[in-house]
Parts: C-alpha cells; sequence; structure tokens
C-alpha cells in the first residue's frame, strides 16, 4: 500500500490544477485517512485545500478502485440531499499519473470513529448526529437514480442472491463449495434470499467513519466520503451494513465496529432506534433485517478472507493476514443469523484464491 508522491508527479498536479484554475502555486500533499483502499491526500498551495483520490498501488484486481465510476456517482448527486463534496476535476491515466484520479473541494470538518470531538460531545448533539446519520441514509435512498443519470450503473433485478452467489465465489472452492467455517451462515443465507425490498442508489461501505460531521453543533453531515462500491441495489443491504458496524455496548466486536465506538457514548441512539427512525422515513418494511444485516457481515468475513490469503500470499495489504478478523465477522454473522458460532471460529484456510477483488463490484 506504500506510495508517495515525487517532485515530478508533484509538479504534474500543479500544472494540472493550476490550468483548471483550481490551485496556483507550488504544492504540498499529504496522506489522510486510514482506509485499506483508495489513497486520499490533502492537497494545498498554500491558500486553497483540495482533496485528491487515486487507486492503491499495483497490483490492482481489474474493475476495482474504479475513479472514474465514483467520480462520476459523486457528481451526480450534486444538489441532491445526500451531502457530498464538489468534484473539481477527473484526471485520466497519464495526465498526472498512471492511474486515474480525481479531485473533490475540501470540507472542513471532523471524521468520528473512536470519540466525538468537544464541540459536538453534549448528549443532545451525538443524539442528532446518530439521527442524521440515518436520515442521510434514507435520503440517499430517496434519490431518482434514473434522473440522475445513473441507469447503467448496475442491475437492480436479482440483486440480493446474485450477490451472495458471486460474493461467495472469492474464498469458494473450485467445486463451488463455502470453506467450513462459512458452510453453515452460506447455508442460512442461501435458504433464506429474500425478494429485493426496492432499488436505490447504495453506498455500500456506509458508516459513522466514512461520513464528515460539520464542525460545530448541532451535530450534523457536511459530506458522505469513500462512494467506490456504490452501485444500484437493495437499499436494506445499506441499511443492514450500516447496523452491522454501529457496535453495541456489551457485545463483541468485528473490525468495522472498532472503527465506530465512539456512538458508544451517552446521548447516541440505538441500533433498534435507528432501525425505526428509517422505516418511518422511508415506509421500509424491515421483517427481513436479520437477513441483511447478516449478508453484510458474512460479506465482509469474505472480503477479509480474500485479503488475508492474498496477505499470506505475500500480495496485497498485510493489515488482513490475521485470521482473528475473519473468525470476529463470521461470528456475529452467526449471532445476526441465530447460528451457533462454533463453526465460525473454526481454523482458517491458508490455501490461495483465483478470485478477484472486482467481485465485490461487478457482482452488483
Amino acid at each position: 500500500m506504500t506510495w508517495e508522491w515525487t517532485p515530478d508527479t508533484l509538479g504534474a498536479l500543479e500544472r494540472f490544477l493550476r490550468e483548471r484554475g483550481i490551485t496556483d502555486g507550488p504544492l504540498t500533499a499529504s496522506r489522510i485517512g486510514d482506509g485499506h483502499s483508495n489513497l486520499t491526500y490533502l492537497v494545498s498551495d498554500g491558500v486553497r485545500q483540495v482533496i485528491v483520490r487515486r487507486p492503491p498501488p499495483p497490483p490492482v484486481p481489474p474493475g476495482a478502485h474504479d475513479m472514474l465510476r465514483e467520480a462520476r456517482l459523486v457528481g451526480a448527486l450534486a444538489g441532491s440531499g445526500v451531502p457530498v463534496a464538489a468534484v473539481l476535476a477527473v484526471g485520466q491515466t497519464g495526465e498526472v499519473l498512471d492511474v486515474p484520479f480525481y479531485v473533490m473541494d475540501y470540507v472542513a470538518g471532523p471524521v468520528v470513529t473512536t470519540e466525538t470531538p468537544a464541540a459536538l460531545s453534549a448528549p443532545a448533539d451525538r443524539r442528532r448526529i446518530g439521527e442524521a446519520l440515518i436520515d442521510t441514509l434514507a435520503a440517499l435512498h430517496a434519490v431518482d437514480w434514473r434522473a440522475a443519470g445513473l441507469g447503467d450503473l448496475g442491475r437492480p433485478e436479482g440483486f440480493n442472491e446474485r450477490h451472495l452467489r458471486r460474493m461467495g465465489r472469492l474464498v469458494a472452492a473450485e467445486d463451488g463449495t463455502p470453506p467450513p467455517e462459512f458452510a453453515e451462515i452460506d447455508a442460512w443465507l442461501a435458504a433464506h434470499v429474500p425478494a429485493e425490498s426496492g432499488a436505490a442508489i447504495i453506498h455500500n461501505d456506509y458508516r459513522i467513519g466514512n461520513v464528515i460531521l460539520a464542525p460545530d453543533a448541532p451535530g450534523r453531515i457536511a459530506a458522505v466520503l469513500d462512494w467506490e462500491l456504490a452501485t444500484i441495489g437493495d437499499p436494506l443491504f445499506d441499511l443492514g451494513y450500516f447496523l452491522a458496524s454501529y457496535p453495541v455496548e456489551g457485545q463483541d466486536r468485528t473490525p468495522t465496529e472498532d472503527l465506530g465506538v465512539a456512538v458508544l457514548e451517552e446521548g447516541y441512539p440505538t441500533r433498534d432506534e435507528l432501525a425505526r427512525r428509517y422505516a418511518a422515513a422511508t415506509g421500509a418494511d424491515l421483517s427481513n433485517l436479520d437477513w441483511y444485516t447478516a449478508l453484510a457481515l458474512w460479506k465482509l468475513a469474505v472480503l477479509y478472507e480474500y485479503g488475508r490469503r492474498r496477505a499470506v500470499a505475500g500480495v496485497g495489504d498485510q493489515y488482513y493476514r490475521d485470521g482473528a478478523l475473519v473468525r470476529a465477522f463470521l461470528a456475529a454473522a452467526h449471532r445476526a443469523a441465530g447460528l451457533t458460532e462454533s463453526g465460525a471460529r473454526a481454523g482458517i484456510d491458508t490455501g490461495n484464491v483465483g478470485a478477484e477483488k472486482a467481485f465485490q463490484r461487478s457482482s452488483l
């Protein structure tokens, strides 16, 4: 995941931004965020700050980390009820870097993960932040994606069954059977696939750590970040994923929940309160919500297991090498489905995998 700006690439970016009237003068660039996917940089000429997003360095699975697609989607949401940063420019391969990238406006405000900042720490502000998170998700799902020019972004028909089938291929054996520790939850998910609840733009990684909050009270969202995996699909998958990332006091946490422990502070709404607020805003039937939550946790287990196998083989991000990360997601998926956790805590295979992370998006 190591990549650094050089004098040549920074100079090329300086010319690119000056030609478009975005910045004017020598630039500095610093990495921000602690994710394990696309790379994000705060770039400044000393007067104006902007954000540059680019893919991670090779090897990048075909179809993954599509910056042009992400920029298109963020641009399409401008003026909607969903707060996003303004897309300022898009760079094609070879214009500045050997990969595509895009530039967006800098939005000031904290990204909250483990602690709410003091300016927003009153219980009433914390509650409003939680409510704003679910209200923004409901607003996203209400966007007319066809009118926004995103009619070709995904295939909503059959989304649930197709997503389950294709994601499973990432870790399945050549004969299609899942790893032993995945077998019980795989079977449960396949046996209970619900019909799609509707079709909407779904973020696919919506959680408190992927939004910028306004820096002062009252608690509100200034911008939603990280649209790499967004597509058109079943909106309840987004809700299930969001709730799966929202920790509960006294329960074992997954790696994703560890990135949102701030919501355990006094004032934040509970999962149940947020689910009810979403249903009231959208009219959604949440009778199958456990399935969507289990699916989200299972999907994360699949992706972490895929990443673990790559790491063991000496490829990709070594963060994923720890098999305990996979087991945490599997145990949580079993709990969400009402299954025992014994199978989820079994040993993790250390073999190789022949599928690519591109399935994470192309299956949608």
